[in-house]
Order: structure tokens, then C-alpha cells, then sequence
């Protein structure tokens, strides 16, 4: 089994930027990727942003490459989303999400979420 705890969120102005946090714990070790995904109030659940836990590789949203930044720390099973520039259209719920079968898109294990608000 696999817990994933999502830390961050706030409230933001537009222009802002915050930092996710999601630390990972249990069957770590054959884990694929890590990515986040958010959903706004009344729409359904989006991609953001994964990456694959042994190369590094990372792939972006559309809507949020260029402002959004995806890393992670192996040592502390942990990903992060560095969130820069943030839009009002940003504020939603983030999800993180780990695999390990599949393609990120799909994850296995999801995190509680956490809010993320940008206020115009």
C-alpha cells in the first residue's frame, strides 16, 4: 500500500507562487512516476504535471508549462510543484498521483488534495 501527503496549498494573488509538497510512504520502491493533477469547482480532473521517479523526465500541461516547474527528492520520496505566475483559472484542488503500472496519466495511489486559490 501507498500513502501520499499533499502539503502548500493558500491563498495567492495572481502574479504569485506557491509550492506543493507531496511526501510518499509505503511500497516506494517500484514506483514509475509521481505527477500532479488538479480540479476546479464543476469540471472534471486535469494533468498538470509528472515526472519518472529514476530518470528525471518530466512532462507539462499546455496551460501550465513555462510557469510550473515539477522536481523531486528521491532520498525523501517526495515531489514537488513549484507554481509560478499564477492565474485566477489556476485555483482548484491538486491531486498528487504515483504509478506503478500504467502511464501517469493514470495513477495508482492519489493523495487527499489541497487547495490552492488565486484571487484576482
Amino acid at each position: 500500500q501507498v500513502q501520499l501527503v499533499e502539503s502548500g496549498g493558500g491563498l495567492v494573488q495572481a502574479g504569485g507562487s506557491l509550492r506543493l509538497s507531496c511526501a510518499a510512504s509505503g511500497r516506494t520502491f517500484s514506483m514509475k512516476t509521481m505527477g500532479w493533477f488538479r480540479q476546479a469547482p464543476g469540471k472534471g480532473r486535469e494533468f498538470v504535471a509528472a515526472i519518472l521517479w529514476s530518470a528525471g523526465s518530466t512532462y507539462y500541461a499546455d496551460s501550465v508549462k513555462g510557469r510550473f516547474t515539477i522536481s523531486r527528492d528521491n532520498a525523501k520520496n517526495t515531489v514537488y510543484l513549484q507554481m509560478n505566475s499564477l492565474k485566477s483559472e489556476d485555483t482548484a484542488v491538486y491531486y498528487c498521483g504515483s504509478t506503478y503500472s500504467g502511464t501517469y496519466y493514470h495513477p495508482d495511489y492519489w493523495g487527499q488534495g489541497t487547495q490552492v486559490t488565486v484571487s484576482s
